[in-house]
C-alpha cells in the first residue's frame, strides 16, 4: 500500500497543477456561429429552399484534421442554423474535391464513424466540455445519435426523436436535419453552446472539422468546439411526457432441460418525463429485452471471467455516470448482472443536472424470483461535482438486496451488498492530461482495508508522445455483486509509452514504437503475473495498417489452471512459467468494397506452445449491406498428460438493411471449445420514429448432427407515444 501511493501520486499532484487556467473551451473565442429564431415552416427533404436558409448563419471554412492538422480542408462543407420554440434545425453542404462513389457501410442506422463518408454534429449543451450530444448522418442517409461524456467519448446506443433527410449531386451532398429541443438536454438562460461540426471525407482520406483539433484527439472533443451564440436566452421546456408500450409473443422449447414447446405472451412499458431542460424521470414496467442482439462469442483462454458489453436500452440512457465508474477490470456496477437471469419487474430513473456543476443519476430496478433464484432490488446512486475547468468528483452507493430470504432457512449467503466509492476524474483545458484516482469500500460484516479497492491513473497525449502510468489495488475481501471484478487480492502497476513519426511523404502517414508492461503483485507485493510487449506500427496513406510485436509473459498460478479450458489436467498451483510470442497484424482499406484485419501471434504458452490467428473479412454491397466473416483459431500444443487443442470459433454475419428503417441481420456463430452452433436472425422494421417490429428467431444445437439444443422465436411491437 505504502508502495502504491509513494510511487504514483507525486505524478497525480503534477499533471492536477495543469487544471488550473482556461475556463473555456480551447476554440471558444476564435470560432463561433450566431443562430436566429424563425417563425417559417421548414420541410425536412434535403434541400435548403426554404426562406430561414437564406439569412440563417453560416460557418466559415473546414479545418483539416487528418492526414494532417493543419491548412483548410480540400473538401469543404458549409452549415447553417437556425430553430423555433420545438427545434433545432441544421443544413450542410458537403462539397466533393474528386467526382466518385461515396464510400457507405450499409444504411444501418449507428453507422461506424470510419467506414463511412459522414456528417457529424457535436453540441455541448453544459458548456462543460465535458458532456453533450452527437449526430451524425451518412452520404446514404443512415443516422446515428449518442451521448457525450468524458469529453471525448459517446455513447452510441442512445435513441431519440429527430428527422434527417440527405439529396445527393455529383459534386455535393446536402445534409437537412431537424433535433426536438425535448430529446436534448440544457441548462435554462443559456445563451451560448459548445458546438462543432465534423465531416469524414473517407473516399480522400480527409477528416475536417468546423473549429480545428489536433490529430490524436478524436473527432467529438468537447475541448475544442467553437461558440453556437443564441439570439435570445434558452427558455423552459416545461413538463413533457412520452409513453412506449410494447407488446410481444414468444415460443420456446429447450430439449436439453426435456421442455415441451412454451407459448408466452407479454406486455409492458417505458415511460419518459422531461422534468426540466436538464432533468428527466425513466420509468419502466415489465420490460422485455429479447429484441436485443445476441453477444458475440469469445474462445475463453482466460483464467478471469470475460466481459460482455450491455445492449438493453434502459440500462444504457444516461448511464455514463455509472458506466466510468471505477476501471475496466474493476467495476463496481455492472448492469449485466441485473435481470439476465431473473425478470425485471419494473425500474425508475432519475437523471440530468442540478445547477451548472452537479449532475446526478438515481436508479432503482426491482427483479421477481425465478427457480432458486431470490427477488433482488438494486438501488444505484452517483453524484458528480464539476471543479477546475473540466475535472470532476463523484460519489456513489451501490446496494443490493436480496428479498423475503428470512422465510428461506437453506438460505446461507449474504441478505445484501454494498458498495461506496469516491472518484476524482481529472481533464486539462486542453485534454492533454487525463487520469482518475479512486476510492471503494465493500461492506459485509465489517469494514477493512481489505475489502476495499482504490486506483489511480495518469495519462498525457500529445501529437507526438502518449505515456500512461496505471495503478491499482483490489483487496481480496473486496465484493462488488453487482459489478465486474476481474481478480480479486492484487496491486498492478501498468506503464505505456508510444511515439509516432509523421514523415513528410506521400506513402506513409504515420509510424511508431510502442511499449507496455502490466505487472501484478499477490497482497506480500510477490510478482505472480507480467507481459511486457514491443511494438512498431505503419499507418499508410492507402489506409493500411499494419505493425508487429514481440512480448514476453510470466505467470504463477495462484489455482490450478487448465490452459485449454477444455477440463483436461490442470497445471498445479504456485507453478510459474515463463515465455515469448512474436505477433503481426495488418488491417486493409476500408473504403474497398472488400477489405480484410488478420492478426497472428506465435511462441510459447505455459509448458507448451501456442499458434493464434484473428480475422475478418468484409464484402461490402453498397449501400444495402455487407457479408462479414469472423474468425479465432488457437492451435495449443501441450505435452501429455496435458490436453492439447484446436479451438476454432467461426461466425459468418450476414447485414442487409433494405432501407433506412428496413433491416434484417442474420448471425452463425461455430464455437468447437464449447461444441455449439448458434443461430441468430434479426428483423427490424423502424415504422415510425423510435417505434419498431422486431421478429427474432435463435437456436442452439450440437455442430456433430445438428441435434436442437434449444430455439425460440419472437414477435415484439413497441411505438413511442409523445
Amino acid at each position: 500500500m505504502r508502495r502504491f501511493i509513494l510511487i504514483f501520486f507525486p505524478a497525480f499532484i503534477f499533471g492536477t497543477v495543469t487544471l488550473y487556467g482556461q475556463s473555456k473551451g480551447i476554440n471558444r473565442d476564435k470560432y463561433s456561429i450566431h443562430i436566429a429564431r424563425t417563425d417559417k415552416a421548414i420541410t425536412i427533404d434535403g434541400i435548403l429552399d426554404e426562406e430561414p436558409w437564406m439569412t440563417a448563419g453560416r460557418t466559415g471554412k473546414f479545418q483539416r484534421v487528418t492526414p494532417t492538422d493543419t491548412g483548410y480542408a480540400i473538401a469543404q462543407t458549409e452549415v447553417i442554423l437556425t430553430y423555433d420554440e420545438l427545434n433545432l434545425y441544421v443544413g450542410a453542404i458537403c462539397y466533393d474535391s474528386t467526382p466518385g462513389k461515396r464510400p457507405v457501410e450499409s444504411l444501418r442506422r449507428d453507422y461506424n464513424f470510419m467506414r463511412n463518408d459522414n456528417f457529424m454534429l457535436f453540441l455541448d449543451t453544459y458548456n462543460d466540455q465535458t458532456n453533450g450530444f452527437a449526430f451524425g448522418i451518412s452520404a446514404a442517409g443512415a443516422q446515428t445519435e449518442g451521448l457525450q461524456y468524458d469529453g471525448t467519448k459517446v455513447l452510441y446506443s442512445w435513441d431519440i426523436k429527430w428527422r434527417s433527410a440527405v439529396m445527393s449531386f455529383d459534386d455535393r451532398w446536402v445534409i437537412e436535419l431537424s433535433i426536438p429541443f425535448r430529446s436534448i438536454r440544457y441548462n435554462e438562460g443559456d445563451k451560448e453552446w459548445g458546438v462543432n461540426f465534423g465531416r469524414l471525407d473517407l473516399k480522400n482520406n480527409e477528416k475536417s472539422a468546423w473549429a480545428p483539433m489536433p490529430r490524436q484527439f478524436p473527432h467529438c472533443s468537447l475541448p475544442y468546439t467553437g461558440t453556437l451564440v443564441w439570439d435570445k436566452p434558452l427558455g423552459k421546456a416545461g413538463l413533457r411526457f412520452s409513453l412506449i408500450p410494447y407488446v410481444t409473443g414468444k415460443v420456446t422449447r429447450d430439449n436439453e432441460a426435456g421442455e415441451d414447446i412454451r407459448w408466452k405472451g407479454n406486455a409492458g412499458f417505458d415511460a419518459k418525463m422531461i422534468l426540466s431542460t436538464s432533468m428527466n424521470l425513466d420509468l419502466t414496467i415489465n420490460p422485455d429485452y429479447s429484441q436485443v442482439e445476441v453477444d458475440r462469442q469469445q474462445t475463453n483462454l482466460d483464467r478471469f471471467e470475460l466481459f460482455f458489453p450491455e445492449k438493453r436500452q434502459f440500462f444504457l440512457e444516461n448511464s455514463d455516470l455509472f458506466a466510468s465508474l471505477g476501471t475496466g477490470t474493476a467495476r463496481p456496477f455492472f448492469s449485466r448482472r441485473i435481470g439476465l437471469d431473473n425478470p425485471v419487474r419494473a425500474g425508475a430513473r432519475l437523471s440530468g443536472k442540478l445547477g451548472n456543476n452537479l449532475r446526478i443519476n438515481l436508479m432503482d430496478i426491482q427483479t421477481g424470483e425465478k427457480e432458486d433464484i431470490h427477488a433482488s432490488n438494486y438501488l444505484v446512486a452517483a453524484l458528480q461535482r464539476s471543479v477546475f475547468s473540466r475535472s470532476n468528483i463523484s460519489a456513489f452507493f451501490i446496494n443490493k438486496q436480496l428479498m423475503d430470504v428470512k422465510s428461506d432457512t437453506s438460505f446461507t449467503g449474504n441478505r445484501f451488498n454494498r458498495v461506496a466509492g469516491l472518484e476524482y476524474n481529472l481533464a486539462s483545458p486542453d485534454n492533454r492530461w487525463t487520469g482518475k484516482a479512486f476510492y471503494h469500500q465493500s461492506f459485509q460484516d465489517g469494514v477493512t482495508i481489505e475489502d476495499a479497492a482504490m486506483a489511480a491513473n495518469l495519462t498525457y497525449s500529445s501529437q507526438y508522445l502518449t505515456a500512461t502510468l496505471n495503478q491499482s489495488l483490489v483487496g481480496a475481501g473486496y465484493i462488488a455483486e453487482t459489478g465486474y471484478i476481474r481478480r480479486k487480492g492484487y496491486y498492478e502497476i501498468n506503464p505505456i509509452f508510444q511515439y509516432k513519426f509523421f514523415p513528410k511523404s506521400n506513402i506513409v502517414i504515420s509510424h511508431g514504437t510502442g511499449l507496455k508492461t502490466d505487472m501484478f503483485f499477490d497482497p506480500s507485493l510477490t510478482l505472480t503475473d507480467r507481459e511486457t510487449q514491443l511494438s512498431y506500427s505503419v499507418e499508410w496513406i492507402n489506409k493500411f495498417v499494419t505493425s508487429v510485436n514481440i512480448s514476453e509473459t510470466y505467470i504463477k498460478l495462484r489455482a490450478p489452471y487448465d490452459p485449454t479450458n477444455t477440463g483436461g489436467m490442470q497445471l498445479d498451483a504456485n507453478e510459474d512459467f515463463h515465455w515469448n510470442e512474436l505477433g503481426a497484424s495488418i488491417a486493409s482499406d476500408p473504403r474497398r468494397l472488400f477489405n480484410i484485419s488478420l492478426t497472428s501471434r506465435y511462441g510459447g504458452y505455459y509448458n507448451g506452445t501456442r499458434w493464434s490467428v484473428n480475422g475478418e473479412l468484409n464484402y461490402r454491397v453498397q449501400p444495402y449491406g455487407s457479408l462479414a466473416l469472423v474468425t479465432t483459431y488457437n492451435n495449443i500444443s501441450l505435452p501429455s498428460p496435458y490436453n492439447s487443442a484446436r479451438l476454432l470459433l467461426i461466425g459468418p454475419r450476414l447485414d442487409f438493411t433494405f432501407t433506412d428503417k428496413l433491416f434484417f441481420t442474420s448471425f452463425i456463430q461455430y464455437n468447437n471449445q464449447i461444441d455449439n452452433l448458434n443461430l441468430n436472425l434479426r428483423f427490424q422494421w423502424r415504422f415510425a420514429p423510435v417505434s419498431d417490429l422486431f421478429i427474432v428467431y435463435t437456436e442452439n444445437s450440437f455442430p456433430a448432427d445438428y441435434r436442437i439444443k434449444n430455439r425460440g422465436l419472437v414477435v415484439k411491437v413497441s411505438y413511442w407515444f409523445n
